[in-house]
């Protein structure tokens, strides 16, 4: 009974890491398209009123931002300023979002990478390195 659930953890395991070095190998051999697609990746999007468009980059920075002339007789300094972060915030949670899709098909969803790409932080890329931290050393916090 042992050696058949032994037997199974085994495959179960050999199959995961089948997965892993898998997307790790497609990773690898896809690096250079995926940086030309990062390189390339604009996301625009326009304010709710129209008036304001902001285009950004893969990590969110803002490469263009299109003011519509009417927005110098309907807004006064401080809408026009809360109205250009609120559309450049869109338009980067958004670029967010391409780049876990384009990077997920090659990480684990649990990776810290992944985690890292969707919370934004810096702690989640050495989760998986705290754990074996923990399992090596019990006694060290």
């Amino acid at each position: 009974m042992a050696e058949t659930a032994d037997r199974d953890a085994n495959h179960a395991l050999r199959a995961r890491f089948d997965d892993v070095y898998g997307r790790y190998q497609r990773l690898r051999s896809d690096l250079d398209g995926i940086q030309r697609r990062l390189a390339g990746l604009r996301v625009s999007v326009d304010s709710e009123d129209g008036l304001v468009r902001a285009t950004v980059g893969a990590r969110g920075q803002l490469l263009d931002l299109s003011l519509d002339r009417r927005i110098y007789r309907d807004m006064d300094a401080a809408e026009l300023s809360r109205t250009i972060v609120t559309t450049t915030a869109r338009a980067a949670a958004r670029a967010a979002a391409e780049v876990q899709h384009l990077m997920a098909g090659y990480l684990p969803a649990d990776s810290g990478p992944m985690r890292f790409l969707r919370d934004d932080d810096l702690g989640s890329l050495l989760h998986r390195q705290d754990e074996l931290m923990r399992e090596t050393d019990p006694g060290h916090e």
